[in-house]
């Protein structure tokens, strides 16, 4: 087997076991950052009523550059403070983290301390 697809079902394994022991809890929304090769994306989604209450990118034509790059940890904090207040628009301010399987690390950490002083609790 490719090293590369076995690393791609092992990443996928652990974000399908992670996201089904976060959506089984049923208690809290949940908070899914994720990140592609080009930006970073979060949303706000209520698992029982299966919509998206919140939803903030850095490809969004209203997002604060700074800088040239939009998937570093300056991004990241910025989406965190974005998202925290629509979330808190639409009355949330209670949620569980949903990484997608991703090491608590880096951007997920300061995207995560942004929400958290935005006025979220997880």
């Amino acid at each position: 087997m490719d090293s590369k697809l076995k690393k791609s079902i092992v990443n996928d394994r652990r974000k399908s076991r992670t996201r089904f022991k976060l959506k089984s809890s049923g208690t809290r929304i949940r908070l899914v950052f994720n990140r592609s090769n080009r930006y970073l994306s979060a949303q706000v989604i209520d698992d029982v009523a299966g919509k998206t209450l919140a939803y903030a990118t850095t490809f969004e034509s209203d997002f604060p550059k700074k800088g040239k790059n939009a998937k570093n940890k300056d991004a990241a904090t910025e989406l965190g403070k974005i998202i925290a207040k629509r979330a808190i628009e639409k009355g949330v301010k209670q949620v569980m983290l949903d990484r997608s399987g991703l090491l608590y690390h880096g951007r997920i950490a300061a995207f995560a301390d942004s929400a958290r002083e935005g006025g979220l609790e997880f």
